[in-house]
């Protein structure tokens, strides 16, 4: 059974949101809980980094950049010059641009 919290939003944000989830075509409670994710999403995201970070063996790093030799990229390995497409905000659609 999905947990319940109840809080009191200043008007402003709470029409806001009002808003926002009609425009969507979605509930509040599914607005809020989507924008609850993505924060715990974006604090886990950056816990995640900094913990690999305070791991990181920076000397080792450096010395393996700095070793000689190798191989080439295998085909598909390859960088291009020409720019990755945009991803398109949820909810939105790609514009293509007319030349």
């Amino acid at each position: 059974m999905p947990g319940h919290i109840l809080k009191r939003l200043p008007r402003s944000l709470k029409e806001a949101v009002e808003k926002i989830s009609r425009e969507d075509r979605t509930s509040v409670n599914q607005f809020v809980a989507t924008a609850v994710a993505e924060k715990v999403s974006v604090l886990q995201t950056a816990r995640f980094f900094a913990d690999r970070k305070a791991r990181a063996d920076f000397k080792a790093f450096d010395k393996l950049m700095r070793r000689r030799g190798g191989q080439p990229p295998r085909e598909g390995d390859q960088t291009t010059s020409r720019a990755a497409k945009p991803i398109p905000a949820p909810g939105k659609r790609a514009v293509k641009k007319r030349s």
